[in-house]
């Protein structure tokens, strides 16, 4: 993981100094991009914070949208997009927020800057995280070998043991069981979560309910004309490790709450994880059939006119919290990235 992230800050570099993302993106930056957030909250120094990607400061926010300003790009609601990709000529580049989980801070530190530069945005809600009974299990992992000095746990019946006394053993023990529990069945990861967070004396649900909005905050926010609430499953699961069924009752009972509960219509979804382990074409249809205008994953890429007929699969650009430097930020909306990443193809999706 850290080899990976050396190699996209050495990418971030060459492209700034051969000023790649000014003569490529003609070719790279298409009709626009939705970008993605999770956590937006001020920095807090610690010496071990394996999910620090998944958080940027209030003033990077802010820095994403004086250089979305200044390099012409138009904010657009979710709402817009089926209609921008579908133009015979893509014009003013647009960009697109979407902020995923339903994260407390999003309201707190986001959306009084949001507000300033007159920016829609959307939040996905899972609906157990606004019930206060989910599980941010990637969050429960973290805390939980934050407070142990050792690991020990039961990963489908095989004894995994880890020191963790120092911020250099606790990194390595969080990715190399990050790394197993994702490649194996749920059930074991979320055995193996709740395991350590007993271990730890945590508890999953004041850590749910501490983060996340609960419904009278989405039910307030939801009430702006700027806010677009959008889908995320019930429970935030691998779709893709579910059975057909399952998977049908996340995407479609997660809308069907959220419209109870905010009494209007829910158009938009996101795919937990969203990349191609997590959702594909089964997927894709499935959100269709749901009802749903656009779904996005978070396959990395812009949009161009051949995305109008993918509109359930639509790539995202995420907005890294370790890449928190304006020549990241300017090869990310350039484009550029991408072109590399998805071998020059301009819709790097799978059809639905």
């Amino acid at each position: 993981m850290r080899m990976r992230y050396s190699l996209f800050r050495a990418g971030f570099r060459a492209i700034a100094v051969t000023c790649a993302d000014r003569w490529l993106r003609s070719l790279a930056q298409g009709c626009g991009l939705i970008l993605t957030f999770h956590h937006v909250r001020p920095h807090k120094a610690r010496a071990f914070s394996p999910n620090a990607l998944l958080e940027i400061t209030p003033e990077f926010l802010e820095s994403v949208l004086r250089e979305l300003h200044s390099n012409g790009f138009e904010l657009i609601p979710l709402d817009a997009v089926p209609e921008r990709v579908d133009r015979e000529a893509c014009g003013r580049p647009f960009a697109v927020l979407t902020f995923d989980d339903g994260y407390r801070d999003n309201v707190e530190y986001a959306w009084p800057i949001l507000k300033r530069y007159g920016a829609p945005w959307t939040v996905f809600v899972t609906t157990d995280f606004a019930e206060g009974r989910g599980r941010l299990w990637w969050i429960e992992l973290e805390q939980a070998i934050a407070r142990l000095e050792r690991v020990r746990l039961l990963i489908e019946d095989r004894l995994i043991q880890f020191p963790t006394h120092t911020p250099h053993e606790k990194q390595r023990a969080f990715e190399e069981i990050f790394r197993k529990l994702r490649a194996g069945p749920e059930e074991s990861l979320y055995a193996a979560t709740a395991s350590l967070a007993a271990q730890a004396d945590l508890c999953a649900q004041d850590l749910v309910r501490g983060l996340c909005l609960s419904w009278d905050e989405l039910r307030s926010i939801a009430r702006e004309p700027d806010v677009t609430i959008g889908g995320h499953t019930r429970t935030h699961p691998i779709l893709a490790k579910r059975s057909a069924t399952a998977a049908r009752h996340e995407i479609g009972d997660g809308k069907a709450i959220l419209e109870q509960h905010l009494a209007r219509p829910v158009r938009h979804f996101a795919y937990p994880g969203g990349d191609s382990t997590c959702a594909g074409p089964r997927e894709f249809r499935l959100a269709q059939e749901a009802g749903f205008v656009t779904a996005v994953t978070t396959r990395p890429g812009h949009l161009f006119r051949q995305h109008q007929k993918q509109l359930h699969a639509l790539p995202r650009v995420s907005v890294n919290g370790l890449f928190q430097t304006r020549s990241a930020l300017r090869a990310l909306l350039s484009g550029v990235p991408f072109l590399a990443w998805n071998r020059a193809r301009v819709a790097p999706v799978e059809a639905e």
